[in-house]
């Protein structure tokens, strides 16, 4: 069975991206068959693959706008085996757009489930917002959204917004909507302010936050300049440690 997640925090500058891009590549590394779906306007994600966003000729633009077969849009990273539904420029309208149609919440998830069944994961990137296009991204998150938590104080604040976001579509749209799991991101074991966000976040979501901690690593931050997750960029580096480990505890976790 198909596993769909999308990766959600409405405050930038989390780990969001580099959880999508490298949790992908560990996941392909397992012998998974993995998507990653890029609902950004920034494209970040198209860009950590190595794709410019300029030059892609089909994009989730497309998905949630148009009404054809959304396979010819993504790109197969041979390198990583790694299929990427791309973001682009268009996508920064794409709420103003969506205004008027019909069922616009869920156009990404029908879009998705054309091609779901190629996958045995999906994984999608949402913008750091809680617009139109997030919400796209929680109507298709099948099986859960996937928060990450960047360890420092103002961080916790923006999670109180994301879980009354994620309970106002629970409400009204999507009733089986859950949290699969909470990823602490950016952890400096020198510090007291990172152990206590690590108890705090456990207190919040009790039994939902991943055991396998992210964190802060130079060789990660470095990784995207070169278009590459970290499995490859450095792969024996403490980033790739922890995002192997962590694809291994979520793998083990969907069995």
């Amino acid at each position: 069975m198909t596993k769909i997640y999308t990766l959600v925090n409405q405050k930038g500058g989390v780990g969001k991206t580099t959880s999508t891009i490298n949790l992908a590549a560990y996941l392909a590394k397992l012998g998974q068959r993995v998507l990653v779906v890029d609902l950004d306007p920034q494209a970040n994600a198209t860009s950590c693959l190595g794709v410019d966003k300029l030059l892609v000729e089909g994009s989730t633009y497309d998905a949630l706008l148009g009404e054809e077969d959304i396979f010819p849009s993504i790109l197969l990273n041979e390198r990583l085996q790694l299929s990427l539904l791309p973001s682009s420029p268009a996508l920064a309208g794409a709420e103003v757009e969506l205004v008027d149609e019909l069922a616009r919440e869920s156009r990404l998830r029908k879009a998705i489930m054309q091609v779901a069944n190629r996958y045995d994961y999906v994984l999608i990137d949402c913008p750091p917002s809680l617009g139109l296009l997030t919400v796209n991204g929680l109507m298709a998150a099948i099986d859960g959204v996937i928060v990450p938590v960047q360890c420092e104080y103002l961080a916790l604040e923006g999670l109180g917004q994301l879980t009354q976001t994620i309970e106002r579509v629970r409400a009204a749209l999507f009733p089986e909507l859950k949290v699969r799991g909470v990823i602490l991101t950016m952890f400096d074991n020198r510090t007291n302010l990172s152990t206590d966000v690590v108890k705090e976040v456990n207190r919040h979501f009790p039994n939902q936050v991943f055991k396998s901690i992210i964190p802060r690593s130079i060789r990660l931050a470095e990784a995207p300049s070169y278009g590459l997750p970290i499995s490859e960029y450095a792969p024996t580096s403490v980033g790739a440690e922890a995002y192997d480990a962590l694809a291994k505890e979520l793998l083990k976790g969907d069995k």
